[in-house]
């Protein structure tokens, strides 16, 4: 659906609407902690070579409209030694030598994977490109190059990956081996970039205007003001700067993004300044039309790139699965927790797979099953209808494809996706429609207890979904099975809240419990031992409650 003002103007009235909703995850607007604003820190070059082992040359798009911008100052006359600071994977390198046959160029990154993605590009040589790893917050450049050797620096979207405490020494590192009369062509994010508005509502904010991507990688977002002053204070002056705001449409998917960056050229203090004509040129250029989305944000803003996504397979014993869900270095900022693939749902899966009588021709719900749907997906096989839910609609699209990927199609039509926010009357009157008789006999619910003030809607909506049956038989009346790790709400906590609905624990079972069972229905779902050596934690409960 394309954005138009008005349409703008709803989803902010929505979001408002949306906070006062229960989420089974947290909405804290804290930012980074101390501890992972210091690991973001440490680990800085770990996150890097994770990117480049994940991206390898093809996330950055190579940057073509450098002699657009900056012609002037690589075509003059004479040879030209030029130094790429945070190289990458050599998008601007190998550019400027195919259209420069007169420069050389020195480039560094403080990832060796990137370094090495240079090396073993088909155009690198040596009498053309010296590439080496360098952390210029730390280590020297000198070591590398000679001292006033460099007539020109590019910065292109680099010195957003460096924390704002550590920029002075990177500008200095970059001045000890720059001519007295060489400069520095920078282009960056700017303030108020659509993509720093994306950071607002989650918890990835380390300082002001600096934020931490879900992949670990950092970026700052630069004013005019903080960039003068910052080159200023290390003995730079402003040749140029200005703000490129640009607009980027994906007509295939109908989304708009409003893109804002940096472009300047610093030159040291004892430069020569350019003159008004070649000043009021430089600034036309700048103005052009000519976007630049190669640093891949487009990537981000139109939709995660396949590489945010990993599949892992998760073996039954005569069958396996491969899921697709969120790769594990973007999990640790992830606000969703369904995009992952829980232990205790491995557990439940393995159980159902075990013991398909728990599920065989009855109406199954599962709730909050995230993006993997496992358990859905076992209960399929012997269940007349199973109903996977879960608040997140993006956890939800990416069951879908799960879904279609593993089951085969004499399954899909038994089972199906909804949304369902706990207490939502409306999503619980949809989940209701779904199940004919109007409720379902078997609700599961994985790691949903979590979370304190989730607890109460839990239950209030299981009893609205639960059919309203009185069996004969103990084990066939309608039950709802719950699966976890105890958090941070405890058992008496959970059975508190199940009682104010009507529900009643009739069995418990754990790993290694000195407890005695309440009951006897979970303790025969054991009855194989091999089932038991595959419980991935020995913390994991399951609680069998059913209707007073």
């Amino acid at each position: 659906m394309k954005i138009t003002v008005c349409e703008i103007m709803s989803s902010a009235t929505e979001t408002v609407e949306e906070q006062q909703k229960l989420q089974i995850y947290p909405t804290s607007k804290a930012g980074v902690s101390p501890f992972w604003r210091d690991k973001y820190e440490r680990d800085a070059k770990k996150y890097w070579d994770i990117f480049y082992k994940h991206h390898g040359d093809r996330f950055f798009k190579d940057r073509h409209y450098l002699d657009k911008e900056w012609n002037s100052y690589f075509s003059a006359s004479g040879e030209k030694v030029i130094l790429e600071v945070g190289c990458g994977a050599g998008n601007t390198i190998f550019p400027l030598i195919a259209t420069y046959p007169h420069i050389f160029v020195y480039a560094c990154d403080f990832s060796p994977r990137a370094v090495d993605l240079v090396k073993a590009h088909e155009e690198y040589t040596e009498t053309r490109v010296c590439a080496f790893a360098s952390d210029l917050t730390g280590d020297d450049l000198d070591k590398h190059i000679s001292p006033s050797s460099v007539d020109i620096v590019t910065m292109i979207f680099v010195l957003s990956a460096v924390s704002p405490e550590k920029m002075p020494f990177v500008l200095q590192n970059i001045k000890r081996v720059l001519k007295p009369n060489g400069c520095i062509l920078f282009r960056d994010y700017a303030v108020g970039d659509l993509a720093q508005e994306r950071f607002s509502g989650k918890d990835q904010k380390i300082s002001d205007n600096f934020y931490v991507r879900g992949d670990g990688t950092r970026a700052f977002y630069f004013s005019n003001e903080f960039l003068e002053t910052l080159f200023g204070k290390e003995g730079f002056e402003v040749e140029e700067i200005g703000v490129c705001c640009k607009q980027v449409e994906n007509r295939s998917r109908e989304l708009v993004m409003n893109r804002r960056w940096v472009q300047a050229t610093f030159r040291l203090s004892n430069g020569t300044k350019l003159d008004q004509s070649e000043e009021q040129e430089r600034k036309e250029v700048v103005d052009s039309t000519d976007i630049d989305i190669s640093d891949g944000l487009a990537m981000e803003m139109f939709g995660a790139s396949p590489s945010t996504h990993e599949m892992s397979e998760f073996k039954l014993r005569d069958s396996a699965f491969k899921i697709k869900l969120l790769s594990k270095e973007y999990q640790h900022t992830c606000k969703s927790t369904g995009l992952m693939l829980w232990e205790s749902a491995r557990f439940m899966a393995s159980v159902l797979d075990r013991n398909p009588n728990i599920v065989s021709g009855k109406r199954v719900l599962e709730l909050g099953c995230g993006c993997t749907g496992i358990c859905s997906m076992v209960a399929a096989r012997s269940a007349n209808l199973v109903v996977a839910t879960d608040a997140d609609t993006k956890a939800l699209a990416l069951l879908t494809e799960n879904i279609t990927t593993n089951l085969e199609s004499s399954l899909l039509g038994k089972l199906k996706t909804g949304v369902l926010e706990w207490g939502n009357k409306e999503h619980i009157e949809g989940i209701k429609s779904l199940a004919s008789c109007g409720g379902f006999e078997v609700i599961i619910g994985t790691d949903v207890t979590y979370v304190a003030e989730a607890i109460i809607p839990l239950f209030e909506t299981a009893k609205e979904l639960m059919l309203q049956k009185v069996g004969e038989v103990e084990e066939e009346k309608p039950a709802l099975i719950l699966c976890h790790v105890f958090r941070r709400v405890d058992e008496p906590s959970l059975l508190s809240a199940a009682s104010k609905f009507g529900f009643k624990l009739v069995d418990r079972w754990a790993m290694n419990s000195k407890e005695s069972p309440v009951g006897n229905i979970v303790d025969r779902w054991f009855y194989e031992n091999d089932l038991v050596a595959e419980i991935p934690s020995s913390a994991l409960h399951i609680l069998y409650f059913q209707m007073e």
